[in-house]
């Protein structure tokens, strides 16, 4: 049943175009039906809640022989998705199996091909940008593929150029959003066609890689490489110099992604603003009482369903006024672990809201959903290239978090209501998702 409730099993994978894998892995939907690397991290992290650690192990071994294969996790588990990553969480969710079980021969098996897939990113997605009399390498989503060897005319070149770009965008995740779109800031009109993905430094990426560097590091130290460790050591010191030199906006008081062919930062609100946070890819300990004020500076907080993805309605999923999982968690973790009294309070405030929406909208449909609208009483997420999915894997993951990190103080409904723990998990034991 807690396989139901966390993902769709794929015990035999060789159907298709899908490329097949070993045994058993656990995908977030069966309609969607793909292998992400991204999506896997919440999966991996509710199944170790659920003390299914041999599951979670599993499921990271398949990533594991992807990297062996391919040399990277393609961004899905088909033939035309080997091009193109998808965001490194890889070493992380190595981190999170290793705090549920003392399996550091797993690690030392395996510790080189984490490294493989970190050193895909600096080979083939690494930047430099110029600040002051410095240089910072940084890394982005860049996809190069599609163009041909000639191009007969200028409107096919262009084309080649977008599906380029829109390749790029969906290495992110971020498929599809104004985050992306050249023509920021609005006023809109601004659709597809103006996505600029490759243009973007994207703080998250570079916070996951921070985060990569730091734990490698540890690794490293954990197995007695000192030379291993220094050297993951001073490339996390880079990296902690570069996210303040490039994405650190003083008047903003937050971090905001940046764009190569303006060589300014996008001023636009996005959860992702505040991933260091949850990666610690930070020195300046008032960090977190900036991020407050950010946020309290905008209207997001207003929005009693989940932190909206921007405040752009385009139509497009990442966007206004959609509410997506991982990102709810991002933030909340990262506020939570701050030493500032009132991020702490916020990220509580944020995780009851989302937990409520969630209970809600499963009394509703009886589903848990891949996203959320955050307009009006709630209601299923919309937008994008595909109707809203039910499931859904990292829904599922980051509520069992969320559950595990405030369940004894959340709230249903009114607040004089006390909402048991034990009460959402065991919707969640019963829900009843079509295979």
């Amino acid at each position: 049943m807690l396989r139901r409730v966390l993902g769709v099993s794929m015990d035999h994978l060789t159907f298709g175009s899908c490329r097949a894998t070993s045994p058993k892995h656990l995908v977030s939907h069966v309609q969607l039906l793909l292998l992400c690397c991204r999506d896997s991290y919440w999966v991996i992290e509710g199944l170790l809640l659920s003390e299914m650690a041999a599951t979670a192990k599993g499921m990271i071994q398949n990533l594991l022989y992807l990297v062996e294969r391919y040399g990277h996790i393609p961004n899905g588990g088909r033939v035309y998705y080997l091009c193109r990553s998808q965001p490194p969480f890889l070493t992380l969710m190595m981190d999170a199996y290793l705090a549920h079980a003392n399996d550091t021969e797993f690690l030392r098996e395996n510790i080189h091909l984490l490294e493989v897939e970190y050193e895909f990113w600096q080979r083939n997605r690494s930047v430099s940008i110029t600040v002051g009399d410095r240089n910072h390498t940084l890394n982005y989503y860049n996809v190069q593929i599609g163009e041909p060897r000639y191009h007969p005319n200028k409107h096919h070149l262009m084309e080649q150029e977008l599906w380029a770009e829109l390749k790029s965008a969906a290495e992110s995740g971020w498929d599809f959003s104004s985050r992306w779109f050249l023509s920021w800031p609005p006023p809109l009109p601004a659709t597809l066609k103006d996505t600029k993905a490759s243009a973007v430094v994207p703080v998250d990426l570079n916070a996951f890689l921070c985060k990569t560097e730091h734990l490698l590091a540890s690794f490293y130290r954990i197995l007695g490489n000192t030379t291993k460790a220094a050297q993951f050591q001073a490339a996390l010191e880079r990296r902690l110099e570069a996210v303040q030199a490039v994405f650190w906006n003083e008047a903003a008081g937050v971090w905001l992604d940046f764009n190569l062919l303006k060589k300014q930062p996008n001023p636009a609100f996005y959860p992702s603003n505040l991933a260091p946070l949850w990666t610690d890819c930070f020195s300046d300990q008032a960090a977190a009482e900036r991020a407050v004020r950010y946020l309290e500076g905008s209207t997001v907080l207003s929005y009693k369903n989940g932190l909206p993805t921007s405040l752009f309605r385009t139509g497009e999923q990442w966007d206004l006024p959609n509410a997506w999982p991982p990102l709810q968690h991002m933030v909340i973790a990262g506020l939570a672990k701050s030493s500032s009294s009132r991020a702490k309070e916020i990220a509580f405030d944020l995780a009851q809201n989302w937990v409520r929406t969630n209970f809600a909208l499963y009394k509703k449909y009886q589903a848990m959903f891949e996203k959320y609208n955050v307009d009006g009483d709630g209601k299923p997420g919309t937008g994008g290239e595909y109707q809203v999915q039910e499931g859904f894997g990292w829904t599922n993951g980051v509520v069992l978090q969320l559950l595990d990190l405030y369940g004894d103080r959340l709230t249903s409904g009114s607040p004089s209501t006390l909402f048991k723990a034990w009460i959402v998990a065991a919707c969640l034991f019963l829900l009843d998702l079509k295979w």
